[in-house]
């Protein structure tokens, strides 16, 4: 009896597929699966492949082709006349600069309130119609949303910076509002049972202690919502595209130049020399876009980090 039980420990008189020592081997429906998986695994590495491929050739002729134009004139003096050498985007730097810090100034304070009101006031049914809301207003397309603003405050009256401005702000609501949520949301319930414990009343702990510890998170969104903003096209066409050769400070009542219309007018432009201040114009705005995107991710780390620990 002890010998048949020592054998059997070392799998002698077993059956071949229940041989403990028998190296495992995928078969039937493991197999299909693990074939399956390689497939698929190999198929996602090619569509990532392929994706930063089509990056590096989008910056790469970019780059090539808009990087000789780049002078500090360039950056800082007003277009030339037409036919002429030389000549800058200065003004359609200063007006996207300021198109965009005023579409900021819009959306950014209307969507922490949106955030704060759905994450701290809000019932869970209008919650998640207010999530709802958002995403489906973050998939418009943007000349949608141009329209919109054009029918609004353009239509009837004349196109303005203004208008530009309140279309980009409509572009960028949606993506603060996401992200102010999702910071208020990984702010640790153990700051509202303390405040709530202290007896400070429900918007005093709002304002002084659960938004303060989700702004870094807040000003991360916006950074990528401004990144967002800065390159959009089609309502700036619709909008804010016919303007004075000399800059404006009507912002009210007047467009203003800026680089996405500057690129279009430039890139359709009978002027050759127009296509390479078209090339340099969108180098600098990609880099902006670039750097913008970049900081925005940083924060965003360092915020996760802070919040882990």
């Amino acid at each position: 009896m002890t010998t048949m039980t020592s054998d059997l420990a070392h799998g002698e008189g077993l059956p071949p597929e229940l041989d403990p020592a028998r190296p495992l081997v995928a078969s039937g429906n493991l197999r299909r699966r693990h074939v399956v998986s390689t497939f698929f695994s190999s198929l996602a590495v090619l569509a990532t492949a392929f994706a930063v491929a089509v990056m590096v050739i989008v910056l790469w002729t970019v780059v090539s082709r808009g990087g000789s134009v780049i002078s500090w004139d360039f950056l800082t003096k007003a277009p030339p006349l037409f036919g002429c050498a030389g000549g800058g985007i200065g003004r359609a730097i200063a007006g996207t600069g300021l198109i965009v810090a005023i579409a900021t100034a819009i959306a950014m304070p209307l969507g922490i309130l949106i955030a704060l009101y759905t994450s701290e006031f809000a019932s869970p049914r209008a919650r998640s119609f207010i999530r709802l809301v958002l995403d489906l207003l973050n998939g418009l397309p943007s000349i949608v949303i141009g329209i919109f603003a054009f029918g609004l405050l353009v239509a009837g009256h004349h196109q303005s910076a203004f208008a530009g401005s309140f279309a980009l702000s409509i572009i960028m609501l949606p993506l603060i509002a996401r992200a102010s949520q999702e910071s208020l949301a990984q702010v640790p319930n153990g700051l509202r049972e303390a405040a709530n414990a202290l007896g400070v009343g429900r918007r005093q702990s709002v304002l002084g202690v659960i938004l303060p510890s989700a702004m870094s998170g807040i000003l991360t969104g916006t950074i990528l919502a401004v990144a967002r903003a800065a390159g959009e096209t089609a309502p700036l066409l619709i909008v804010s595209s016919i303007y004075k050769g000399s800059y404006s400070f009507d912002f009210f009542g007047s467009a203003i130049p800026n680089i996405p219309v500057e690129i279009f007018r430039l890139s359709e432009s009978a002027d050759p020399a127009g296509y390479e201040r078209a090339w340099g114009a969108a180098l600098v705005l990609v880099i902006f876009i670039l750097a913008t995107s970049v900081l925005g991710r940083m924060l965003f780390a360092r915020s996760k980090a802070k919040a882990s620990r």
